[in-house]
């Protein structure tokens, strides 16, 4: 009667911890060690809470199809686990999309849309300027990095070549704003610093900031008001990643390395721009290198002209990925396949062969 949804292949989010530890603190609410060891036979007395979900459960799943992918790899080689599928993650739309901005998109209305746009980032410029006193302009390409602070989901990736990012920056004929905003958590040192490296590397620069924080009225502030939305994550880390999705919805183009949700939503050049990936033989620092490079090509080569070149070509990916997003990407779907899928499917099934036994009669 158990199912388990698997969040993160990231080994912080699979926690193991010592069986007489766990039976000092009362972890197994009664049953003996050996009990324990018949049930999900931890190994070298380390439980594993995902591995034990796996073996208790009758069916889990991933949340994208790619994490289904990567998930399957990463525990297949366990005995006793269950069957791995997938059912990728959803927003809902009633929340987080802009509803006039939907309507011009839905009316075809380009300048509708331009002008709620403009409008949305001017509300967005205007919380940058109360928390960090730097004036943004709406009329100027902005790129958005926003989520939780961590290592694998590299904020920093765009920094990594400090002096061609500053060119960009600096560019007066193609001008853009950069915006980083999230928490890493209180001890993750790493995120932590990686965090204090990209506000000192940019507090001198008029046209870039980091906002603290991330709660939900400033994640809807960034999504609206954005124009890019940016995504990196070191490859196969990222689960799903559904602050993209919510994104789309509001107009922001999706900037994306293809991991989590994104290989089943992003046409390069069509819905949303894709982040060439290195090659998964390379070392961590390679893959890193080149995919920052690879960032920083498609910015300068490709994507700053076009918006301030080719602006019914921008104005086409924007709806684009707002017509696309919908309605896979939305709450009602996930929610019906959890149904289906995981949560009773003997009794939809039982439901389907009455009705069609009634039918047939």
């Amino acid at each position: 009667r158990v199912v388990f949804t698997t969040h993160t292949p990231e080994l912080a989010g699979n926690e193991a911890h010592s069986v007489p530890l766990l039976n000092s603190m009362g972890f197994f609410n009664g049953l003996t060690i050996d009990q324990v060891n018949e049930l999900v036979h931890p190994e070298h007395g380390i439980l594993n809470y995902t591995l034990t979900a796996l073996r208790m459960a009758k069916k889990a799943n991933g949340v994208s199809q790619l994490h289904g992918e990567v998930s399957r790899k990463m525990w297949g080689g366990n005995d006793g686990i269950c069957e791995i599928g997938a059912i990728t993650n959803a927003q809902n739309r009633t929340y987080w999309q802009d509803t006039l901005l939907e309507k011009a998109c839905s009316k075809d209305n380009d300048d509708a849309l331009a002008e709620r746009k403009k409008y949305l980032k001017y509300k967005l410029f205007r919380v940058v300027a109360n928390q960090t006193g730097k004036l943004f302009d709406p009329n100027v390409l902005t790129l958005v990095w926003a989520r939780r602070f961590a290592g694998y989901k590299r904020a920093n990736l765009l920094l990594s070549d400090f002096d061609r990012f500053l060119k960009i920056v600096n560019n007066k004929e193609f001008p853009i704003q950069m915006i980083w905003a999230g928490k890493p958590y209180p001890e993750d040192y790493s995120a932590i610093n990686i965090f204090n490296e990209i506000y000192w590397k940019t507090k001198d620069l008029p046209n870039c900031t980091v906002l603290t924080g991330y709660e939900l009225w400033l994640s809807a502030h960034l999504k609206k008001g954005s124009d890019l939305w940016l995504n990196n994550p070191r490859m196969y880390h990222e689960a799903s990643g559904t602050s993209g999705m919510t994104a789309a919805m509001n107009g922001s183009i999706n900037l994306s390395i293809p991991d989590g949700w994104v290989p089943e939503f992003a046409k390069h050049g069509k819905n949303s721009f894709i982040i060439p990936k290195a090659d998964d033989s390379l070392s961590v620092e390679e893959r890193d290198f080149e995919e920052a490079k690879n960032l920083l090509d498609l910015l300068e080569n490709e994507i700053i002209p076009m918006y301030y070149k080719s602006p019914s070509k921008w104005t086409k990916i924007v709806k684009a990925g707002m017509t696309d997003v919908l309605p896979f990407f939305d709450g009602g779907r996930m929610a019906r396949e959890y149904y289906e899928q995981m949560y009773w499917p003997e009794a939809i099934t039982s439901a389907k062969k009455e009705k069609e036994a009634a039918l047939s009669a």
